[in-house]
């Protein structure tokens, strides 16, 4: 089987095309190659991607496992997507990995959601006032692309001057490009000083809350979970907005949300997480023994990337792409099995992306794009789902006069 590039302008530009070539040509797990031609399969078929994220004793988190690493360079771009050796949630596994599960999500749980909202309703204002009165506007680099970092700053527990440091650090991080190492490096420094001026001076915050719990934790994991809190949080968050947002500027079933209808905004919002979700594909699981998966042989070690929005989009399950999803959310775009998103890290993000979309149509209510849709360009990352930009126009309206101003 000749296996296909996961870079490239195709996963990109058109992905659900390329799932599609994919899956035709190999059916629901597809051979693919990462960055520097390091060979990996793509889980693209929707029972597959469940059998793979519920049975762990089979495909282990533990990429300790990976029969490729004495083929990665140090400064492999994948390294802050792929991690080896790393003391985060994400590659704990068994007993320790479900306390430390249980340990963020108590601290997650701690947020109340009024004041997330009015966190998010503050920064989401303080945003648009900044371009609002000129009649038009960014709605990602000016809006989507900085919001929900302001707002998970503040309740990790950062003061508010580093969250605009952080949003630049997370996007080079993220998209796995040249700045990725450097990217991480800031990202972890500013983790590593809030953890260590919480133990002086603890709050009202998550990083408290973390720091309190009495699991065992060292600071060093605490760190790294913290920087996958942010990370998971900010730019999916940031592209669900974005996502959504294009949607509704673009397609006619969701018009009413233009005119004052809110309940468009729910339905626009799970549209978006089943056909054009943030988190695209997601590394990975690690085969524990030789299996077979999806009629083709599995080795032990190798590497199993989750095609969150391929499966999403399997014609076995769904044969009607034309029809809404509803209130449908057996999507995988929170990925499954013990592993999955958190359900009160959901919440988090849910909040703040209705919150920010909610606002743009209050504040800006005959709201249009700007240019013709099919200009509107895509981030070039095989992983997550966002444009890099979406220019629109509406009637100019005053500050409101918020402290971001």
């Amino acid at each position: 089987m000749s296996p296909i590039p996961l870079r490239g302008p195709r996963s990109h530009e058109e992905p659900a095309e390329l799932y599609r070539q994919m899956r035709r040509k190999h059916g629901p797990v597809a051979p693919v190659l990462l960055d520097g031609d390091i060979p990996a399969w793509l889980v693209l078929g929707y029972r597959e991607l469940h059998q793979v994220t519920s049975d762990p004793g089979l495909f282990s988190r533990d990429s300790e496992l990976w029969n490729q690493w004495d083929n990665i360079p140090e400064d492999w771009p994948l390294a802050p997507v792929i991690g080896r050796k790393q003391p985060s949630i994400l590659y704990t596994v068994g007993e320790r990995h479900r306390t430390r599960s249980a340990m963020l999500s108590n601290a997650l749980d701690g947020v109340d959601p009024s004041e997330l909202r009015a966190h998010a309703e503050q920064f989401a204002d303080e945003l648009i006032d900044s371009f609002c009165a000129a009649g038009s506007g960014d709605l990602i680099g000016q809006y989507a692309k900085l919001l929900p970092a302001r707002v998970l700053a503040r309740i990790y527990g950062w003061n508010d001057t580093k969250a605009t440091a952080l949003v630049a650090s997370l996007t080079d991080m993220i998209d796995a490009g040249d700045r990725a190492l450097a990217g991480e490096q800031h990202l972890y420094t500013a983790a590593q000083q809030l953890v260590a001026e919480k133990r002086v001076e603890p709050g009202d915050d998550v990083a408290s809350r973390i720091l309190a719990d009495r699991s065992g934790f060292s600071d060093e994991e605490i760190v790294q979970d913290i920087m996958i809190l942010l990370s998971a949080g900010h730019q999916p968050t940031a592209d669900w907005i974005g996502n959504s947002l294009h949607l509704m500027l673009t397609d006619a079933r969701f018009a009413a949300s233009l005119f004052g209808g809110r309940s468009s905004v729910t339905e626009a919002m799970n549209e978006v997480l089943w056909e054009d979700t943030p988190t695209q594909n997601m590394p990975g699981r690690y085969a524990t023994r030789d299996t077979h998966l999806g009629g083709v042989r599995i080795n032990t070690g190798d590497l199993l990337l989750l095609g969150l929005q391929a499966a999403n989009s399997d014609p076995h399950i769904r044969a009607d792409h034309t029809a809404l999803t509803g209130g449908n959310n057996a999507h995988f775009s929170f990925s499954h099995g013990e592993h999955r998103c958190p359900f009160p890290a959901q919440e988090v993000a849910e909040v703040i992306a209705r919150t920010g979309i909610e606002v743009v149509l209050d504040r800006l209510p005959d709201i249009d794009l700007a240019v013709p849709a099919e200009s509107l360009k895509r981030r070039q990352s095989p992983w997550l789902r966002g444009l890099t930009a979406l220019p629109v126009r509406f009637a100019p309206t005053p500050a409101l006069g918020g402290t971001g101003a």
